[in-house]
């Protein structure tokens, strides 16, 4: 377990929202949310391991490792009970503590899974990264996480986020593909009992909405929401359609 870096804003300490992105992100993946959740929530913001300016573990991780580190940073926090919200591999630590901890209130999944495909592709990934660096696989992973349009029309928001990835620390990103090359939680979603939102875009290559459909239909009580246009990291893509969504699932 370790300490992470966060982010934290808003002053209602009797509503704690907590955000955790994808992999090859940082705390920015969540600005229009941590703007938009701030006026009504204690909205905390987290980077994985070897993500943004979270420490570096070397080696393996699992999700069970990544949601440790998340429970240990709000012990330091002071933080009990807490609604979550995660994207992709955020979704899947999100997963795995709305299911195994009692501290979870609520929970929304965004352009997640319980199984993110077979294993070998993940361990390829990391190799890659641990040998070859991150900026081929940041080229990669943007036209993943935006749609085409999205992409022609906002340069200088894509070049940002590209940047962000080629930025994470190659042994924080291949651990983290490390975790998901093990992740399978497709047999526990009946575990979680609290209420859940799914979001999915239309257009997301990685998680499409039939993916989110099923989480929201084995959970105990869960809803499916897709956006449209939308690709694979909607929290930037649609900010106002994701904020709207989030701030009607967390006001209870």
């Amino acid at each position: 377990m370790t300490v992470l870096h966060h982010v934290s804003y808003g002053s209602n300490r009797d509503s704690t929202v907590v955000l955790l992105g994808s992999i090859g992100s940082n705390t920015d993946m969540w600005l229009p949310q941590l703007d938009a959740l701030s006026h009504e929530h204690r909205v905390i913001a987290l980077d994985h391991r070897g993500h943004g300016r979270s420490p570096v573990i070397p080696g393996s991780a699992s999700v069970a490792d990544l949601a440790a580190d998340v429970l240990k940073t709000l012990d330091t926090l002071g933080v009990e009970k807490f609604k979550i919200a995660g994207v992709s591999l955020g979704g899947a630590v999100a997963q795995y503590l709305a299911a195994t901890s009692d501290r979870v209130e609520s929970a929304a999944f965004l352009c997640t899974s319980p199984k993110f495909g077979e294993p070998g592709p993940w361990r390829e990934r990391a190799a890659a990264a641990r040998t070859a660096g991150m900026a081929s696989i940041a080229d990669g992973s943007i036209p993943k996480w935006f749609s085409p349009d999205f992409i022609t029309e906002k340069p200088a928001t894509s070049d940002h986020y590209r940047t962000m990835i080629a930025r994470t620390d190659s042994e924080g990103y291949a651990s983290c593909c490390d975790a998901l090359a093990g992740w399978d939680f497709t047999d526990r979603l009946g575990e979680i009992a609290v209420p859940v939102l799914t979001i999915a875009g239309d257009a997301d290559p990685s998680t499409p909405p039939e993916v989110l459909q099923s989480i929201a239909d084995k959970v105990q009580d869960g809803r499916a929401e897709v956006l449209s246009p939308g690709a694979h990291v909607p929290t930037v893509e649609r900010p106002e359609a994701v904020n709207k969504l989030l701030q009607a699932h967390f006001a209870n």
